[in-house]
């Protein structure tokens, strides 16, 4: 039985995924391209209590990134927000704020592989469980040969990009939908491929 993809990284195994340094992570972070999160205990922010998974500023605690790698391992949380909201919650009970260390602070699996999807980042990590791609492309694959089996080859090479977007959306809730440039790059594999393919027939 296979187990399914997990669900974190930490964000030092993110910084060895990606070749760079924790201080690139909290700048892409405070940019608005990842979510740093962590878990916290029942926590007191005005007139809500909130536990469990939250976002962290990391603007808020950036001692804790330096490039020099003499920064604090702890700092504490003076304000966070849930997954599903965008206003920030100010912590008030504790009133120093909630402890995190930097071993305990995380990105979502499909944050980390969205974010590597857009940048046409190699993978650092290959192979075992959870280092796997999101997107179904062998079950695109063969939708896509059955498609050709039974119409043809689309006639350019545009028709091929919207038909596999198309697959992904019918096929996904909507979220899991790799990006225009992820999918170009597969066309030109499998039209490199088909070519290939009917140079063989010729011959």
């Amino acid at each position: 039985m296979k187990l399914p993809q997990r669900e974190f990284y930490t964000l030092h195994e993110v910084a060895a995924r990606w070749g760079c340094a924790l201080a690139d992570i909290a700048g892409w972070s405070a940019a608005g391209q990842l979510d740093v999160i962590t878990g916290i205990p029942p926590t007191v922010c005005g007139s809500t209590t909130v536990s469990g998974t939250v976002v962290i500023c990391t603007m808020d605690i950036v001692p804790m990134f330096r490039r020099c790698g003499t920064g604090p391992t702890t700092a504490q949380l003076r304000r966070l927000r849930t997954e599903d909201a965008t206003d920030w919650l100010f912590v008030t009970d504790p009133p120093e704020g909630v402890d995190v260390s930097i071993a305990d602070l995380f990105v979502r699996s499909k944050q980390v592989m969205k974010f590597e999807d857009t940048h046409d980042l190699l993978r650092r990590v290959s192979g075992g469980t959870g280092s796997t791609s999101p997107y179904d492309w062998d079950g695109m694959t063969k939708a896509f040969l059955i498609r050709i089996h039974d119409h043809g080859i689309p006639a350019s090479k545009a028709e091929m990009i919207s038909d596999i977007q198309d697959w992904f959306v019918t096929n996904s809730n909507g979220d899991d939908i790799p990006s225009e440039r992820s999918i170009r790059r597969h066309v030109d594999d499998l039209r490199k491929t088909l070519s290939e393919l009917r140079q063989d027939e010729n011959a």
